[in-house]
């Protein structure tokens, strides 16, 4: 039976999951299963990775009880603001993501605004972020760092917001972090490499929490000479020019 709050309202909790298919619980706090075994409604980015997850951490859980809600480019807009209705009526939610932290780089977010504006209690759950993960192993200024999303894919385009990202860069002695689609990844680090000054830290982590965890942080003119096989792969790029 799922557990009601001493609150009217149910809370809406963020729950993290794994970066990739590793034993959810050496990269997952105890907290989440504890959370996943009292809660039986979810919004999800795709149905069928979240309802493996919840088995994976919490195997005895009745799959038949999970009420789930897809947030994605397919969803209808106007039943958004229904998948909170349980919230209401005094049960929890829990918003799930495909991979990592719910709401950074993450559709989830929408719904985090409209708990907020509806009242009810947003209740993030610890767990691994590839943005801020990356961020710790890089050597970076993490005083002061920025999230960039997507590069554009328009040739010309991507090329001006890599050379607008180094001048940023430089000029507030900020880490610039950015993501790609992993098909692209090795265009990517072509493109970094030749645009981007020899000076320039580039800092790439891949696979990040797996058996396969790649991290190095180098100078361009460093990178220029290695070759490494990206493709596919989630990555994080970050970069710094400090000179």
């Amino acid at each position: 039976m799922e557990l009601k709050p001493l609150d009217p309202k149910g809370r809406l909790y963020l729950i993290p999951t794994r970066l990739g298919d590793d034993v959810p619980l050496e990269v997952l706090p105890i907290s989440i299963k504890k959370v996943l075994e009292q809660v039986n409604h979810y919004i999800v980015e795709n149905e069928k990775p979240a309802r493996r997850f919840i088995k994976k951490v919490s195997p005895s859980k009745s799959q038949g009880s999970l009420i789930i809600n897809t947030v994605n480019k397919y969803t209808d807009i106007a039943e958004i603001p229904t998948y909170l209705e349980p919230c209401l009526n005094g049960l929890s939610v829990g918003l799930l993501s495909d991979a990592g932290c719910p709401g950074i780089a993450d559709p989830g977010a929408e719904i985090v605004k409209l708990a907020h504006e509806k009242g009810i209690q947003v209740t993030p759950l610890v767990g691994p972020s590839s943005i801020l993960l990356a961020m710790m192993s890089s050597g970076m200024n993490g005083q002061c760092f920025s999230f960039n999303g997507y590069l554009p894919i328009d040739k010309n385009e991507r090329k001006s917001a890599i050379k607008t990202l180094e001048r940023i860069s430089l000029e507030k002695q900020q880490a610039q972090i950015f993501i790609e689609t992993p098909y692209r990844n090795d265009k990517m680090l072509t493109d970094l490499t030749t645009i981007l000054h020899d000076s320039t830290r580039l800092c790439i982590a891949c696979d990040i929490t797996l058996t396969t965890e790649y991290i190095a942080t180098k100078n361009i003119a460093q990178w220029k000479n290695e070759s490494i096989e990206l493709h596919k792969k989630p990555a994080i790029f970050i970069i710094q020019r400090d000179f």
